[in-house]
């Protein structure tokens, strides 16, 4: 009997020692589970939208600068920035309406507080006409934009097909486009120029594959590419 118990006992001893070790190599091995975050970058194709929050007061206007008035957007076209002998400052700006395009003057207390209009650019570019619309596509996700001939008005002269134009945005809707500053076009029809003209200087009318109509260099002749300053109208140079 007595055997027994000590055959017992050394076993339970045995047990209780092995147990011991597992735990402790458990305790030893074990870490702690550690929680990884995933990084999410949005690419520049991204159609996400995020408002810039800017604080912006008069004092930090110029030419260029988007600002929201009674509930429109307007981008300042002139300021003045003006200290009279008496009174207060003030600043004085011609700005125009994104929407209407009606430009108006507008006089705002210096330091005083204005909201900046969120007006974003994309480039797209011009597909076709169909009718009296406008075609403009995004070559990433291939949506189109369609302006009405009352929105793009006399620019319709310097649109070509393939061209790639800035599309711009106030609260996700098209407010207005603008065309390259420099484009070059074909002339397809001119008078031809007379030997002795260029020496002398001078220009002439030509027609350009959009319609539109520039004074050229003498020199100038139908077929020939040139480029022009669509902000002037004006001819630059051969391209």
């Amino acid at each position: 009997m007595a055997d027994a118990l000590l055959c017992n006992a050394s076993l339970s001893s045995a047990f209780l020692a092995r147990r011991s070790s597992s735990m402790a190599s458990l305790s030893l091995s074990s870490k702690p589970s550690v929680l990884r975050t995933r990084r999410f970058s949005f690419s520049a194709n991204s159609r996400t939208r995020f408002l810039r929050i800017y604080a912006l007061t008069s004092n930090d206007i110029k030419v260029g600068t988007n600002i929201e008035v009674d509930g429109a957007p307007w981008r300042v076209l002139e300021f003045l920035h003006v200290k009279p002998g008496k009174g207060a400052a003030f600043v004085r700006t011609k700005i125009r309406n994104y929407v209407s395009g009606n430009t108006v003057e507008r006089t705002f207390r210096a330091g005083s507080s204005l909201d900046e209009a969120n007006v974003y650019k994309e480039v797209k570019q011009f597909t076709y006409k169909d009718g009296s619309q406008f075609v403009f596509m995004d070559l990433n996700t291939y949506e189109e934009i369609r302006l009405n001939a009352a929105d793009v008005g006399d620019r319709t002269k310097w649109l070509k097909e393939g061209m790639d134009c800035i599309v711009l945005f106030w609260n996700g809707k098209v407010i207005d486009f603008e065309v390259p500053n420099t484009i070059q076009l074909t002339v397809v029809d001119v008078d031809p120029g007379l030997k002795g003209d260029t020496a002398q200087g001078g220009s002439k009318p030509a027609t350009l594959e959009t319609g539109a109509v520039v004074n050229v260099p003498l020199f100038v002749n139908v077929g020939d590419s040139i480029v022009v300053d669509t902000r002037t109208g004006q001819y630059t140079s051969r391209a």
